[in-house]
C-alpha cells in the first residue's frame, strides 16, 4: 500500500488541470505576445486563469502577476518592495519563523544596507503582536508575515496585525506568505487589508513551477527580472502558459466543495492525533490550527531514521519544511516555540490532502504502533 501524507511538500496535480495542460501544449502553444490567433488563444489562458484565481481571492485579475512558484512571489514582493520603497525608509519587519524564501529575502536586503526585526513567536508558533507594535518605527517600510506556518500549521493573526501596522502607518506596506493557507482558507487580501500575497499551484493540485503574486494597486514594486514588456514590467519574459492554465483550474477546482473538502481533512487529522497518542513520548506541537498539517515529536527517534522507516513501509513523509529537509538542521521553528529537546531532531510532518482516505490515516497508524517502539528499543544505550 502506498500512503502519500507529505501534501504540504507537493501535491498530486488533479486529472483536469493535466487534461488542460496537455491541450495548451499540444494545441494552443503559441507565444502569448504574439499578434497572429495562436499568440490569442495563449492569452486567453493567461486571462481565464487570472478572472479564476482573482475571483478566489476577490480581487481585480490586473492585480494577479504570474511567477515560477512561491519562492519568486515572496521574493518579488519582499526585494521588490523595498528596493522601490527604500527612499521612505529601510527597516522590516518579519518573523523567526518564515520560509526559507522570505528569510533569505531578508538576509539578502540587510547585506544592501536594509534593517529587519525578527519577531519571537509563542509556544504555538504565532507571532506577539505586542513585539510587533514595539518594533513599528518611522524607517519601517514593509511587515511580512506568513498566514499559515508550512512546519506546525499555526495561523498567524494576520488581521490584528494588518490593522496594528495600518493604525500606525497605513503607508506601511504588508505582504503575506499564503502558500500554504490558499486552498486551505477563504484568504481575502482586500478584506484583510493586505498589499501583497504569495500563492502557489502544486500546494492546491496544480502543476509545479507557477505561482503567482497578488499586488494591489498603487503599491510599487521594483522588477527582479528584466527583459520585455510582459505582465507590465513587473515579471517579464514568455509566460508559462500551460502553468499558468493549470493553476487558474486548480484555483477554481479546489475551492468547489471547500467546506466539504476542509472537514473531511479536520475529521482525518483528528482521527490520527488520537491514535498518535496512543504511543508514548509522542508531542503533536500544534493541534487545533490547520485542518492539513500535524507536526509529531517521537521522542527517542532520529526523525531521519523515522522517516525511512516509514518509506520503507510505503508512508511517504517530511521532517520538516520540504526545503531544508535535505539539511540535517534543526527546524528553527520548533526552536523558536521553546520545544522540548528531545523533540526537537525527532519530529515528522505528516500532511494531508482531499484525496487522503481513512484507510491510509489507520494503515499509518498502524505502521507507527509496530515501528516506534522497536526503533526505540533498537536506540537506546
Amino acid at each position: 500500500m502506498e500512503v502519500y501524507l507529505d501534501n504540504s511538500a507537493t501535491t498530486r496535480v488533479y486529472d483536469s488541470v493535466i487534461d488542460l495542460m496537455c491541450m495548451v501544449m499540444h494545441e494552443d502553444y503559441g507565444n502569448p505576445s504574439s499578434l497572429h490567433m495562436k499568440g490569442v488563444q495563449a492569452e486567453n489562458h493567461i486571462k481565464k486563469a487570472k478572472e479564476r484565481i482573482a475571483k478566489t481571492l476577490k480581487v481585480e485579475p490586473k492585480e494577479i502577476f504570474f511567477t515560477s512558484g512561491g519562492t519568486e512571489s515572496d521574493n518579488l514582493a519582499i526585494v521588490g518592495a523595498a528596493y522601490a520603497n527604500a527612499r521612505a525608509g529601510k527597516h522590516l519587519i518579519t518573523t523567526k519563523i518564515e520560509h526559507s524564501a522570505v528569510i533569505s529575502s531578508m538576509r539578502h536586503l540587510e547585506e544592501q544596507g536594509f534593517r529587519v526585526t525578527y519577531l519571537e513567536v509563542d509556544e504555538r508558533g504565532a507571532v506577539c503582536l505586542e513585539e510587533l507594535n514595539k518594533a513599528l518605527c518611522e524607517e519601517t517600510i514593509l511587515v511580512s508575515i506568513m498566514y499559515l506556518n508550512n512546519e506546525v500549521g499555526t495561523i498567524q493573526p494576520i488581521h490584528k496585525a494588518v490593522q496594528m501596522v495600518k493604525n500606525y502607518n497605513p503607508k506601511i506596506l504588508f505582504h503575506v506568505d499564503a502558500v500554504q493557507g490558499y486552498g486551505k482558507y477563504s484568504i481575502y487580501p482586500k478584506k484583510l487589508g493586505v498589499d501583497l500575497l504569495s500563492v502557489s499551484a502544486h500546494k492546491i493540485h496544480g502543476p509545479k513551477g507557477i505561482g503567482a503574486l497578488y499586488r494591489g494597486e498603487g503599491v510599487k514594486l521594483r522588477p527582479m527580472i528584466f527583459g520585455g514588456g510582459q505582465q507590465k514590467n513587473i515579471r517579464p519574459g514568455t509566460e508559462n502558459v500551460p502553468g499558468i492554465a493549470g493553476f487558474g483550474l486548480a484555483a477554481e477546482q479546489i475551492y468547489m466543495e471547500f467546506d466539504t473538502k476542509v472537514e473531511k481533512m479536520r475529521r482525518l487529522k483528528e482521527a490520527f492525533i488520537a491514535g498518535i497518542q496512543k504511543i508514548e513520548d509522542t508531542k503533536v506541537h500544534v493541534r487545533e490550527e490547520a485542518p492539513h498539517i500535524i507536526s509529531v515529536g517521537f521522542a527517542g527517534i532520529k526523525s531521519e531514521v523515522l522517516l525511512h522507516t516509514l518509506e520503507e513501509a510505503g508512508i511517504f513523509v517530511s521532517s520538516g519544511s520540504a526545503c531544508a529537509s535535505n539539511h540535517a538542521e534543526v527546524s528553527k521553528v520548533l526552536v523558536a516555540m521553546n520545544v522540548d529537546a528531545k523533540y526537537l531532531d525527532a519530529t515528522l510532518r505528516f500532511s494531508l490532502s482531499e484525496f487522503t482516505t481513512q484507510q491510509e490515516i489507520d494503515y499509518t497508524l498502524e505502521t507507527l504502533y509496530n515501528y516506534v517502539p522497536m526503533l526505540r528499543k533498537y536506540t537506546r544505550h
